[in-house]
């Protein structure tokens, strides 16, 4: 969901590593009893928000032998630094660690640590690209789809209304277009007619962007093209320019400065994913004029999402996996998006009228189920991400910041940095 903004630690695995029948997923799911016969007790670990509250509760009422403890980090960071130093140790993981996709490749090159989640019974349930990113090479799947990060465009209408911009979604949409060209375009016609900021971060914009590039940093092999790509370094310009333009408030996401903006004008604009309605409207309580745009920079986009797994170190993989493919079936997930506006991934869901008919009060009554179906199926790529991608977005982000917000380096110094970090992941 949230972006990884730290680098990995996951090295310190891959040296302990190389030194050493579930239901449908229909309303309601049995889970078999422990090897004992008894009660069973399952840990849920998440982070952020994945709407699973009520969900446990509904589970446990219909399964009066399975107790559920669930566990929350704060950010996906939180999540990942515990998944690297419990998975090295051998112990002490959740029966389901829920895992953010763009480190799911470095989990990816330890099969064995996961149980396979591949059954007829899920055969089918998402969309393609969705179970592919969780399918190793031998076809084994590690972990169960639960959201996605379908891209639209977020904006104040109150604040384009002052700018003499237009502020209804549909007139708005052609305003931004749907190239990255026109929506700096129309980034330039508001900043001429305001002092608020048309964007919150050039590094917001670039994580958005480089998700519709195939191979940004690394070859179908791994081997890693980041420094080379003249699509990397053409779009890191781009977002460094708007910035040098005023274009960009500066803030770095889930800063206090970023988290406080939303209550005083911070910016225009912002690229939103589903998970990030939840976001800007806990963000932005009691703040009138947001409303969402039915197109993309580029298209079409996915940032973010996560996935369910069971680490072989649970005590009970077999009701650990039921609870998991309960929880990622059709029926839950759209409980789960009304809950807190985590977008799914089953294709079953992308049809369902409760998805297409939902409407968000908070952004001006819009119909976020149908922009939000409409721009996951706009996603015409989806990225290549080895093992090293995230180590590599990280020092991209950690590059661009340090001319964006930190205002420490020029693009060039700093692009020379971000080389330097490249060649150490190598």
């Amino acid at each position: 969901m949230r972006p990884s903004l730290v680098i990995s630690s996951f090295a310190t695995i891959a040296l302990v590593v190389t030194g050493c029948s579930s239901s449908g997923g229909g309303e309601t799911t049995t889970a078999s009893p422990g090897a004992s016969g008894g009660k069973v007790t399952l840990t849920l670990a998440t982070f952020n928000e994945f709407g699973y509250e009520e969900l446990v509760k509904e589970y446990m009422a219909a399964n009066p032998n399975v107790t559920i403890q669930m566990k929350k980090a704060a950010t996906s960071n939180e999540a990942r630094d515990n998944m690297n130093t419990r998975l090295a140790a051998g112990s002490g993981l959740s029966d389901i660690e829920a895992i953010e996709v763009d480190w799911l490749p470095e989990l990816l090159q330890y099969p064995d640590k996961f149980v396979d989640l591949k059954s007829d019974a899920v055969s089918g349930r998402w969309l393609d690209w969705k179970a592919a990113q969780a399918t190793t090479a031998d076809g084994k799947l590690i972990g169960y789809g639960t959201d996605i990060g379908p891209q639209a465009v977020c904006y104040r209408a109150d604040l384009f209304k002052a700018a003499g911009l237009p502020t209804e979604r549909t007139a708005v949409a052609a305003l931004l277009g749907n190239t990255l060209d026109s929506y700096l375009a129309a980034g330039r016609q508001f900043k001429a007619k305001s002092k608020v900021p048309w964007m919150e971060s050039s590094g917001a914009l670039f994580n958005a962007m480089v998700n519709q590039v195939k191979n940004a940093y690394e070859k179908d092999d791994g081997t890693i093209i980041a420094t080379e790509n003249p699509e990397v370094k053409a779009l890191y310009d781009k977002v460094l320019a708007a910035s040098a333009e005023g274009l960009t408030a500066r803030l770095a996401q889930w800063s206090d400065d970023w988290t406080g903006s939303f209550q005083r004008n911070g910016f225009a604009t912002m690229i939103c994913p589903g998970w990030m309605l939840g976001v800007i409207k806990g963000n932005a309580a009691k703040v009138n004029g947001w409303d969402i745009a039915d197109t993309f920079p580029g298209g079409g986009g996915n940032w973010g999402g996560s996935f369910l797994t069971v680490p072989s170190q649970s005590k009970h993989p077999q009701e650990a996996k039921a609870l998991a493919e309960w929880l990622t079936a059709p029926e839950q997930q759209i409980k789960a998006f009304v809950s807190k506006g985590t977008f799914p991934s089953q294709t079953a869901a992308l049809e369902d009228p409760k998805l297409l008919s939902s409407k968000n009060a908070f952004f001006n009554n819009a119909p976020v189920g149908q922009i939000l179906a409409n721009r996951a199926k706009a996603v015409e790529v989806v990225p290549f991400k080895g093992p090293k991608y995230s180590g590599i977005n990280d020092a991209m982000q950690a590059a661009i910041s340090r001319v964006d917000i930190d205002r420490t380096d020029t693009p060039a110094q700093s692009w020379d940095k971000f080389v330097t970090a490249v060649k150490a992941l190598s």
